[in-house]
C-alpha cells in the first residue's frame, strides 16, 4: 500500500485541542500539529502572475523579468495528531497530476506513519493537488481506515452539470478527477456546512472564491487557535501585500480577493497562527500588518 509524509511545525495550539483528545505539548513538539510535504507545483510564471501589471509588481519589490519562466509552489498538508485521532487536511495530488507533486507517500514514510493510521481526512476543496491523492496507482484508497469530510457546497458543485459546462477545456480534467475521487470515498464521506464543527474542536469557515465551496478550518480548544487556510492565501509576498488582486487560479477571482482580505485581517488582528498550503517554510506562521497590506512571518 502506498504511503505519504514529511513534517516540520510546532504546536502552540496543541493544549487547545482537548476536543480532539490531544495530549498537552510544548511549542516545539513535532508530533501534534505539523505539515507534510507533497512536493511542489511547477507552473508557468506568466500563468501565476496573469493579470497583474508590472507596475504593481514593482511596488511590491518584484522584478517579473528576474523570476524565470517557471514558478515552483510548495504543497503543505497539515497533520494533527491526537491520542485517538490522526487528522489529515487534504490528501495531496497523487501520481497523476504533476511529476513534481504527489510526494505525500514518501513524506508519510519518512515520518513513520502508515496511511491506514489516518482516522480523518478533511478537505479544503477539490482541486487536483488537494484531492487526487485519495486514489493510488491501483485506484485504491490508501487511507483504508479514514472517514472523509467534505463541504456540502463543494461536493454538490463538482458533481453538478454546471461544473463541467463552466470549466475551461484545459481544466475539465479537474471535474472528472474530482468526481472519480468523490465516488471512491462516497460511502465513507460526511458532508458539513461552514460554521459547524467537522469533528470536535475543528470549525469549518467559509472561504469561498478559489472554488465555490472552499473552506478554511479553525482548530479550537483551551489554548491559542490555529487556522488551516488551504488555497485562500496562496502566494507570498503578493497575496499579503495586495490581497485585493485577482488570481487566475481562483474560480471566482472577485470573491477570492474578498475572502483573502477578510482572512488576513482576522489572522493579523487576532494574531492567530495559521497554515497555508502553498506558502514557504512548511506553510506555518503568522500574519503581520505592513503598510497598507500584510506580510507572512513563518515559524522560526
Amino acid at each position: 500500500m502506498l504511503t505519504r509524509r514529511s513534517f516540520a511545525a510546532g504546536a502552540a495550539a496543541v493544549a487547545g485541542l482537548a476536543g480532539l483528545g490531544l495530549r498537552s505539548r510544548a511549542l516545539a513538539a513535532p508530533d501534534a500539529l505539523t505539515t507534510l510535504s507533497d512536493g511542489q507545483l511547477e507552473m508557468p510564471t506568466d500563468f501565476v502572475l496573469r493579470g497583474i501589471p508590472d507596475a504593481t509588481l514593482e511596488e511590491i519589490g518584484i522584478d517579473r523579468g528576474a523570476l524565470g519562466a517557471t514558478h515552483a509552489s510548495p504543497c503543505n498538508l497539515t497533520l494533527l495528531r491526537g491520542a485517538d485521532r490522526l487528522v489529515l487536511f487534504d490528501a495531496g495530488a497523487g501520481t497523476n497530476f504533476m511529476p513534481s507533486a504527489g510526494k505525500l507517500p514518501e513524506s508519510l514514510d519518512a515520518a513513520g506513519i502508515d496511511p491506514g493510521e489516518v482516522t480523518d481526512v478533511i478537505f479544503t476543496h477539490a482541486h487536483p493537488d488537494h484531492i487526487w491523492g485519495v486514489l493510488d496507482d491501483f485506484d485504491e484508497v490508501p487511507f483504508a481506515n479514514a472517514a472523509f469530510h467534505v463541504c456540502q457546497t463543494e461536493w454538490d458543485y463538482w458533481r453538478s452539470d454546471a461544473a463541467l459546462a463552466e470549466m475551461p477545456e484545459d481544466r475539465q480534467s479537474f471535474v472528472i478527477g474530482a468526481r472519480s475521487r468523490f465516488e471512491a470515498i462516497e460511502d465513507r464521506s460526511t458532508l458539513f456546512k461552514p460554521g459547524t464543527e467537522v469533528i470536535s474542536g475543528i470549525e469549518a469557515v467559509a472561504a469561498f472564491g478559489h472554488t465555490p465551496g472552499h473552506c478554511a478550518f479553525v482548530l479550537h480548544g483551551e489554548g491559542a487557535p490555529v487556522m488551516v487556510v488551504g488555497d485562500a492565501i496562496i502566494n507570498d509576498p503578493i497575496s499579503f501585500a495586495r490581497p485585493d488582486l485577482s488570481w487566475g487560479a481562483d474560480q471566482d477571482p472577485e470573491t477570492g480577493a474578498k475572502t483573502r482580505s477578510a482572512l488576513l485581517d482576522r489572522l493579523a488582528s487576532e494574531k492567530m497562527r495559521f497554515v497555508g498550503f502553498h506558502l514557504p517554510n512548511g506553510g506555518l506562521g503568522r500574519v503581520e500588518t505592513e503598510g497598507a497590506g500584510y506580510r507572512f512571518v513563518p515559524d522560526a
